[in-house]
């Protein structure tokens, strides 16, 4: 029997974070991935070098690609440096691979990376979601929802 998920991920130390993709996307589920990286890669991560507000990941040939994904040359590196934008391979189980695309196909949606990290072991992980796009007007909804919570928790500490 498999172990089951924790309801978090073990976050130690977060790299990149994409703030913009839950006022963008209605998120549906999350995944941890894993990041198949060359060495410089690593060594840029540990800098806290990283940008992954315009990527995207994308399932063809039965893998796990994350695109458009920014991670800067490392500074100390030579002529092995990496590409900074190159397409990586996400790391996941065969049956998630299976539900991200039978969701992407059918249903229309999108796998959006919420952040990069480094787990409690020191391996790079990236937190993936499957996410909808959201319209206008659901965009003005979880403004209007921020908002009023804002106001709420304002007058309860007000009134005491």
């Amino acid at each position: 029997m498999a172990r089951p998920k924790p309801e978090t991920f073990d976050k130690q130390k977060v790299v990149a974070e994409n703030r913009r993709a839950r006022f963008d996307y209605a998120i549906e589920d999350k995944f941890e991935a894993g990041l198949a990286l060359q060495g410089t890669e690593v060594k840029a991560l540990r800098a806290g070098e990283a940008s992954i507000s315009e990527s995207y990941a994308e399932v063809r040939d039965g893998q796990v690609w994350l695109v458009n994904a920014n991670m800067p040359e490392y500074s100390h590196g030579n002529r092995l440096n990496h590409e900074p934008r190159r397409p990586r391979k996400l790391l996941l189980h065969e049956r998630e691979i299976e539900k991200l695309f039978g969701a992407v196909e059918r249903k229309g949606m999108t796998l959006i990376p919420l952040s990069i990290y480094f787990n409690r072991t020191g391996r790079a992980k990236v937190e993936l979601a499957l996410a909808k796009g959201k319209q206008a007007h659901d965009k003005r909804q979880s403004i209007k929802e921020r908002d009023w919570k804002r106001d709420k928790a304002r007058l309860m500490r007000d009134r005491g």
